[in-house]
């Protein structure tokens, strides 16, 4: 095995989320606006073969554990196909995705055919009104017809993503950690983050993570720390007593998990991203026929990589020490 991928903290990195495309068929509100947005052509994207190139650079170098994302991932045709690219690259253990479950039911199995071992759907309501409003036009039936497609595909574990946001969803935080109660879903409430934008409308949104806790005392659950299937990565897990499943929180803006961050970021256009918020990229595709040259400019992301971010200065609108990106979340990946 070659040097691992270590920056100057000390830090090692194992896991990269890639993701393929920056085009989605949903537009939530904290992901990209109503409209506006300009996506990159076609011809700009990594294709399938350059991002297994790049991998099979990063594999002896200690990372193994990949996790897919977009935009949407499932708008990219034969997704399948990269997966099943990936699952024979020696060293890479692990392969998820991360998708908002539209197109699970006629997907979830040939994904893990293909060599997909578990997925995270994101799912901010369970009411088709709002879920539309949030999502500006998607149905959450066709949602939960995916969470029910990866089971029967035999995916585990499922996760649930919930953006917690003011004024949207936070009425609705006690209905799905009920859905743990006698299922083994892990959900998991993310505080929004302002990537690609600090406004005003985002400090209104922002809801901080000990809401969650508060609904579990109002509703008399008896709640105690998990570790186990659910776990793996920033969440803080949490299981009700007797439930088949966990709920986590994530909370990157109020309490950062920088000091033990091991991931990398891979843009749909090729730029590596040592970390979501701050707007330093190095361009890989351009060198993706060329292993030495990936190895580089990887371990120079590294060398350059901050040791934290700074969203909470954002919240308090105190001057940060670096630029922060101006991609929004579905140009980077989520």
């Amino acid at each position: 095995m070659m040097k691992p991928l270590t920056d100057s903290f000390g830090r090692v990195h194992d896991y990269i989320r890639i993701s393929v495309t920056d085009r989605c068929n949903l537009r939530c509100v904290y992901c990209m606006p109503a409209e506006g947005m300009e996506f990159q052509p076609h011809d700009e994207i990594m294709t399938y073969k350059e991002i297994t190139a790049v991998l099979r650079v990063l594999a002896p170098m200690g990372v193994s554990k990949v996790r897919l994302t977009g935009g949407e991932p499932l708008v990219r045709k034969d997704l399948e196909q990269l997966v099943a690219m990936i699952s024979a690259i020696d060293g890479i253990e692990d392969i998820s995705l991360t998708t908002n479950g539209m197109f699970l039911p006629a997907k979830a199995e040939a994904l893990q055919k293909a060599g997909l071992t578990r997925i995270n759907i994101s799912l901010d309501s369970l009411q088709q009104e709002r879920f539309a409003s949030i999502t500006r036009g998607g149905d959450v039936q066709r949602v939960l017809d995916g969470i029910e497609a990866a089971y029967r595909a035999g995916l585990d574990p499922i996760k649930l993503n919930v953006v917690l946001m003011k004024g949207f969803n936070q009425d609705e935080i006690k209905d799905f950690i009920a859905m743990t109660l006698d299922r083994p879903l892990h959900v998991r409430f993310i505080e929004y983050m302002p990537i690609g934008q600090s406004s005003e409308e985002w400090r209104r949104t922002y809801l901080p993570l000990s809401h969650v806790t508060e609904v579990c005392e109002e509703a008399g659950w008896s709640v105690a720390p998990h570790e186990g299937p659910g776990g793996n990565g920033p969440s803080r897990n949490l299981k009700v007593k007797g439930a088949q499943g966990t709920f986590g929180l994530i909370h990157p803006v109020s309490e950062h998990f920088c000091d033990s961050c091991n991931r990398l970021r891979l843009t749909a256009d090729g730029n590596i991203k040592a970390c979501l918020y701050w707007s330093d990229e190095l361009n890989v595709r351009r060198v993706a026929h060329d292993p030495a040259s990936i190895e580089a400019l990887f371990r120079k992301a590294l060398g350059e990589k901050p040791q934290n971010h700074e969203m909470a200065l954002a919240l308090e609108k105190k001057a940060q020490s670096h630029t922060p990106t101006g991609r929004r979340m579905s140009q980077i990946g989520g």
